[in-house]
């Protein structure tokens, strides 16, 4: 997606900061976003790619502030309100009894039996990988190009890499296509390659010697390299 929640990152925000011995949770509510995200997303009720779109619709100047977790947080729960799950009226009354009672369980404010728990989707659903039905486009070798425009929802093309050569490295097989099944447009399935980009292709003389750069790119992100676009 374009904007500041590109996934592959912008320049200007200084260095990566790496914490001593970082733990892997900073808070146990950390631990329940976790466990929030997988039981949602293995029970249906929303995709990874919607998941991720749920945080790239964040405001920009509080995607830049918020922590790792915080924007999961965030993400879910427009996901949550936007497909029924929760009302708009639930949520607030539970902000404002937890803002009140901090060292509440979490199910004090539910007066009501929860709804029946919807079961876990298969294995296979739960896989982004789907059966092949075409010969794919591309072979090992091929030199490519990728498409250069500015998608307006969720996309795994990073902007750096837009409009660059490079060369499938590797073939993935078919899987689902995220650009439609974050907006709820189908699975689409499609092949994937992991495509190579030498550094100066990306960043010209920034790029560090020998620098060699691997995405896994969906085939409607490439076209040969030598034809004229």
């Amino acid at each position: 997606m374009n904007g500041i929640h590109d996934l592959g990152g912008m320049h200007g925000f200084g260095p990566v900061e790496r914490e001593e011995n970082e733990p892997v949770f900073h808070a146990d509510w950390e631990r329940v976003m976790v466990a929030i995200q997988r039981d949602t997303w293995t029970r249906g009720v929303f995709t990874l790619d919607e998941f991720r779109h749920g945080i790239e619709r964040m405001a920009p100047a509080r995607y830049l502030e918020a922590t790792y977790y915080e924007r999961w947080l965030e993400g879910i729960t427009r996901l949550l309100l936007e497909k029924g799950v929760i009302a708009a009226e639930e949520l607030h009354e539970r902000e404002t009894f937890f803002a009140e009672h901090s060292e509440a369980p979490a199910t004090a404010p539910i007066a009501t039996p929860l709804p029946p728990t919807r079961p876990r989707l298969p294995r296979e659903q739960i896989s982004s990988i789907r059966p092949q039905t075409a010969l794919p486009r591309f072979a090992l070798g091929d030199a490519v190009l990728t498409r250069h425009d500015a998608p307006p929802g969720h996309t795994r093309l990073p902007r750096y890499a837009r409009g660059k050569r490079g060369v499938i490295a590797r073939y993935h097989g078919v899987h689902v296509f995220p650009d439609t099944n974050a907006h709820g447009l189908g699975e689409q399935p499609q092949p994937l390659y992991s495509v190579r980009f030498a550094g100066e292709e990306l960043w010209g003389a920034n790029a560090e010697p020998g620098q060699v750069v691997y995405l896994d790119l969906w085939e409607s992100y490439l076209e040969p390299a030598n034809e004229q676009r």
